[in-house]
């Protein structure tokens, strides 16, 4: 289930009121700070914003500079980024500015609100109906699969990047931080009340852009169950990225892999033929950095770029004992075990018949199949 990279973006004052851009309200970044949201906007695909922040701010979301729209459709890219937005009950207004400024136009909505949008837009925009109730992953992936959005930009307002983040969907937080007290107990605020993961974001950069400054978080915990998170395709690529770091072998896979407890701490990484062993694999060699006794493996998830091995020879226990041994419950991996070695591999199965979710993101095959290329027909 490919997604877009999903970035959330937002202001707020020290006491948390959120950005609102519509007339007469007030505007918590500078000069130099909308022209950096004017990069990013250029930058994407797509941009979002729920039906309430068009009601309540009526904004225009456009890319304001000419070089940067001259840029876009220099490199075959329309000059605006496609625009969408969210309503459950299908109520738009269609003479806010949204619908009558830069490019094409997209409504998602559920069966009830479909008829009600199409109506009031007429060909203003297209209308999909995600069914009857409003489901993010499917809206994610319509717009990978249907309509080519590889990066969205996210916009508010505090009810769609609540639900984003808590459904683990974000692949980035950027927050730019206004010195300014509001002190108004009804002031909207970037997020809702709810479940959020449960460790630290990690920060990725901080900028001073004139007196606001620039806060970049990744999501760092991983999913539960077999539902993809944002956090767990990172992962998964740290892994894919640790399987290039093998010596190459002409009898045995590059593998990566990454132990992430369930707060989002890493535990241990490893891959294939660490430390001048040349039969060690990469699972093996991550969990043997952690005391098996750590409280945190019970939760914790393993990231593997190939399907833990179910049968080897060069040790009496494969990758999928040892991960069931060890505790974790989950694996998120890239790619099947091919019978390049080990006919009818099936670790997954081994994984499953002991309880443990596995997750496969099978986006991530190429890269992890790519220190492994000598090896494929």
């Amino acid at each position: 289930m490919p997604y877009p990279y999903v970035l959330l973006s937002a202001a707020v004052s020290l006491d948390g009121y959120l950005d609102d851009t519509g007339p007469d309200r007030l505007l918590l970044s500078g000069p130099a700070d909308f022209d950096r949201v004017d990069e990013v906007r250029a930058s994407v695909d797509a941009i979002l914003i729920g039906a309430g922040t068009i009601r309540a701010d009526n904004p225009r979301l456009l890319v304001n500079s000419p070089e940067r729209r001259a840029a876009r459709e220099a490199g075959g890219r329309p000059a605006y980024p496609l625009k969408v937005t969210v309503t459950a009950s299908g109520d738009l207004d269609p003479g806010a500015h949204f619908w009558h400024t830069g490019g094409e136009k997209l409504v998602y909505t559920t069966d009830q609100g479909a008829g009600r949008a199409a109506r009031a837009l007429g060909r203003t925009a297209d209308v999909v109906s995600l069914g009857p109730a409003l489901d993010w992953r499917a809206l994610l992936q319509h717009l990978h699969d249907e309509r080519g959005v590889r990066r969205l930009m996210v916009e508010g307002g505090g009810t769609v990047h609540t639900q984003l983040l808590q459904q683990g969907l974000a692949d980035e937080l950027q927050l730019v931080l206004a010195p300014l007290f509001v002190g108004d107990p009804a002031a909207p605020r970037m997020f809702g009340p709810g479940a959020y993961q449960g460790g630290r974001l990690r920060l990725t950069e901080t900028r001073r852009i004139e007196d606001v400054v620039l806060m970049r978080y990744e999501p760092t915990a991983p999913g539960t169950g077999p539902l993809p998170t944002a956090a767990d395709r990172r992962w998964l690529g740290t892994a894919c990225e640790l399987a290039a770091l093998c010596p190459p072998s002409r009898t045995a896979f590059s593998v990566g892999a990454v132990v992430v407890a369930a707060d989002g701490t890493e535990l241990a990484r490893g891959h294939s033929r660490e430390g001048g062993d040349p039969v060690v694999h990469a699972e093996e060699a991550a969990l043997a950095k952690i005391d098996p006794a750590d409280p945190r493996l019970a939760g914790a998830t393993v990231y593997s770029s190939l399907e833990p091995c179910s049968r080897r020879a060069s040790r009496p226990a494969p990758c999928a004992e040892l991960i069931v041994r060890a505790g974790a419950r989950r694996v998120v991996t890239a790619w099947r075990e091919p019978d390049t070695f080990v006919p009818a591999a099936d670790g997954t199965g081994v994984l499953t018949g002991a309880g443990v979710d596995v997750v496969e993101l099978s986006e991530y095959e190429g890269r992890a199949k790519a220190p492994n290329a000598h090896l494929l027909p």
